[in-house]
């Protein structure tokens, strides 16, 4: 699954979704030479706290992404209005076959089919539809996942793990929400670890699986 020459795509619905749900594997998959490209659908703007600019997402994503080694121009981010994605649903489904025509991916990486956020459940379901006949893994974002299968585990190191945590830190407009902790972030990938065998994992519900 992760090699040189492989093309992923990381489908994030709000800024600092997919750093949180798969960071560690995305800076395993650029270590190991695979070409990353990220898509997030919404800035939030109008869900930063008082004192922010409206464009504040928009450059913590850069960063973010940038500490896990994406290349810049594989980075694009949207701006659909936070909790409105349903109503736009063929917008988005028109961007992602446009990516999928563009990026021909091996493998997506976007939110679980399970998670209840109306924004996560429509990036996913279209997700499934733009990229049916690709590897499509579902990461985990536990305070909205009510059920999640933990189908498949991909192993980090210490440095991937660390990878991740600095690139959420880039998000200090969110660093008032209770997930953004980086206890908090450590011990699930230690916790995943263990349920693995091994010493650090991400986790992902497996949709469809190409070789």
């Amino acid at each position: 699954m992760i090699a040189a020459g492989r093309r992923a795509l990381v489908l994030a619905p709000h800024t600092d979704d997919g750093e949180f749900g798969c960071g560690g594997t995305i800076a395993r998959l650029v270590e190991a030479g695979a070409e990353v490209h990220y898509h997030a659908f919404s800035s939030a703007s109008r869900s930063l706290p008082d004192g922010f600019p409206a464009d504040t997402l928009v450059h913590e994503a850069r960063a973010a992404t940038t500490a896990l080694g994406i290349d810049p121009e594989r980075v694009s981010i949207h701006d659909f209005d936070v909790r409105t994605f349903p109503t736009v649903r063929q917008e988005i489904l028109e961007i992602l076959v446009a990516a999928n025509a563009e990026i021909a991916p091996d493998m997506v990486l976007m939110p679980s089919l399970g998670d209840i956020h109306q924004d996560h459940e429509t990036i996913a379901g279209e997700g499934m539809r733009a990229f049916k006949r690709t590897t499509l893994l579902g990461y985990e974002i536990p305070w909205n996942c009510f059920a999640f299968r933990r189908d498949a585990y991909v192993a980090l190191e210490p440095r991937h793990l660390d990878a991740k945590v600095t690139a959420l830190g880039h998000y200090r407009s969110q660093q008032h929400r209770n997930y953004a902790n980086e206890e908090y972030i450590r011990n699930l990938a230690r916790t995943h670890g263990i349920e693995s065998g091994r010493e650090l994992a991400e986790v992902f519900e497996v949709y469809r699986w190409i070789l």
